[in-house]
């Protein structure tokens, strides 16, 4: 009973003392290792539990980036199970990169093109498999992985980004300190979550049924905040913690991303410093901020997987659970001049991927790369359940099992990623491949294409695309042999239009004052005529309008 105490989550959360945090974490290590760790010993299936934060950049979960910020339930992850140092997401936005990770196929191949158009209600994910094949399941928090979500400025935006014209869309990143040193719970709705997520493990895992069990946890943090003084159509600007929570960020190695001048940016990353506001004078105080406070509330979600860990230890299932804590996307965190996802830079393409469990390797970093669609057939095969369909992804446990039987298959030596929503105005295609990170859009022709060498070029600074001609060529087969991308660029402007046209027509008479009054209202009533203009020009030819 006093060991099962000194564990107890209220204990971590109330004292904020890091020599207990140390203990906690070891005391966990120490239980794990002393009990058999194999499925293939184990008669009955594993019990899955996956925690999927929003917003959480990947790099954070190995050094040198886990110096910057405590983390102590992340670093458990990685000292008891495999931590993946490439993983992707396969789409830098929430609904998309979600419709990814629950049908285990490219957003192309589903069309969600972006957060409004997802999947449909009735697609089929491994969690719908999972329970047909007698898992008792439970899906809590954040989802967002089907159509109809998110805000009409959303969607507009996105349907809207070939038109000619240069409109903030977002709010200036800004920092809000709130509570004080004893404040833990500032994401009061996540906290929320994660009680009603360990409630039902302590009730799931205490029953007579012998069925295993699957939990899906999503959170919003660390997911900028809606900036509320800027009115109800405002996105999330603002990067919301606590002096509790700073006191987990190293500051002194918080540092100032280096920027390219605006008139050498990519036209394509150009526009999205301008969309998200970002393409005005901030100080290095400013940025440090934002940074620091983005680090807090990474800690803050980490401390809500601490709590689902605690339960699952708790009631003496964690030695048969597979755990897995990943994100839909990361956070540039001004880098690049930039916040939020919606790009291809390392910031907000690069996920957190930590996975343990019984028979599963401990202390293992995998170079190997892999995105989210992995995650479907991974976790079908671990429940030992067949996967269906056509799936992107490849099962990710050939290299976890410390089994041989698995030690021969081959992985691919890629990872692709693909953005067709708002702040970007053009449909954008990744492919990592060895040191190389090449990015292409639209046609391919029609806007240059960029190349990092992320070896030599960890900041993504300088474009070699025509220094290395012949490995832009090879890449550019490789990308084509996964995706027809001109084609698939072609199908989402295509879209883009009729879903604008159909919703304009709905509106009628109202619709000058509705697009009008959407997020970027404040450049738009500058000239709202021009802006019209330039809509009906885009759509010229295509519609033919009745208003």
């Amino acid at each position: 009973m006093l060991f099962r105490r000194v564990f107890s989550f209220t204990s971590i959360t109330s004292g904020g003392h890091e020599a207990v945090m140390n203990i906690i974490v070891l005391g966990f290590i120490f239980l794990s290792q002393q009990c058999g760790r194999s499925i293939c010993q184990k008669a009955s299936k594993p019990n899955i539990v996956m925690v999927m934060s929003d917003a959480f950049d990947g790099r954070l979960s190995f050094d040198p980036g886990s110096k910057l910020v405590q983390l102590p339930y992340t670093n458990y992850l990685r000292q008891l199970g495999s931590t993946f140092l490439n993983a992707y997401t396969n789409s830098p936005i929430c609904c998309p990169s979600r419709a990814a990770m629950w049908s285990g196929q490219y957003v192309h191949l589903t069309q969600s093109w972006n957060n409004y158009k997802c999947l449909d209600a009735n697609t089929t994910t491994w969690m719908d498999l999972l329970k047909e094949n007698g898992y008792r399941s439970k899906m809590i928090g954040k989802l967002d992985y089907t159509s109809g979500a998110h805000s009409v400025s959303n969607r507009v935006e996105a349907w809207t980004r070939d038109v000619q014209f240069l409109l903030r869309q977002e709010g200036r990143p800004v920092s809000e300190l709130v509570g004080n040193k004893s404040t833990v719970k500032i994401m009061s709705k996540d906290w929320e979550n994660t009680d009603k997520a360990t409630q039902w493990i302590h009730q799931t895992a205490t029953s007579t049924t012998p069925e295993p069990f699957a939990l899906y946890l999503g959170l919003n943090l660390p997911h900028p905040y809606k900036t509320e003084s800027l009115g109800p159509t405002a996105g999330g600007s603002t990067f919301r913690t606590s002096p509790y929570w700073l006191t987990k960020v190293n500051s002194d190695l918080i540092s100032v991303p280096k920027w390219l001048p605006l008139a050498a940016m990519h036209p394509v990353d150009y526009y999205s410093t301008f969309t998200k506001n970002c393409s005005s004078v901030f100080t290095d105080d400013e940025v440090k901020s934002i940074r620091a406070f983005y680090y807090a509330m990474c800690a803050e979600a980490d401390a809500m997987l601490g709590q689902v860990i605690s339960a699952l230890r708790e009631t003496g299932v964690l030695n048969n659970t597979v755990v897995i804590f990943t994100a839909d996307h990361g956070e540039l965190a001004m880098e690049h001049r930039q916040f939020y996802k919606m790009s291809m830079f390392e910031g907000s393409s690069h996920i957190p991927l930590l996975i343990m469990g019984p028979g599963l390797i401990s202390g293992q970093q995998v170079n190997q790369l892999v995105s989210l669609v992995d995650l479907y057939p991974t976790v079908l095969e671990i429940a030992g359940i067949s996967a269906v369909g056509n799936l992107s992804g490849q099962s990710l446990l050939p290299l976890l099992s410390t089994s041989i039987a698995f030690s021969n298959q081959q992985q691919r030596a890629w990872a692709f990623s693909e953005y067709h929503g708002c702040n970007v105005n053009a449909s954008t295609y990744m492919l990592r491949s060895d040191q190389w990170k090449y990015i292409t859009y639209a046609d391919g022709l029609s806007v240059s294409a960029q190349l990092f060498d992320l070896t030599l070029d960890k900041d993504e600074l300088h474009n070699v695309v025509h220094k290395f001609p012949d490995v832009q060529a090879h890449l550019e087969k490789l990308l084509r042999s996964i995706v027809d991308y001109p084609k698939v660029s072609e199908a989402v402007h295509v879209y883009n239009k009729k879903a604008f046209g159909a919703w304009r027509l709905n509106l009628g008479r109202n619709y000058s004052q509705v697009i009008g009054n959407l997020r970027w209202h404040v450049d738009w009533q500058k000239d709202a005529l021009a802006n019209e203009r330039a809509i009906d020009k885009w759509l010229y030819g295509y519609y033919k309008l009745k208003m």
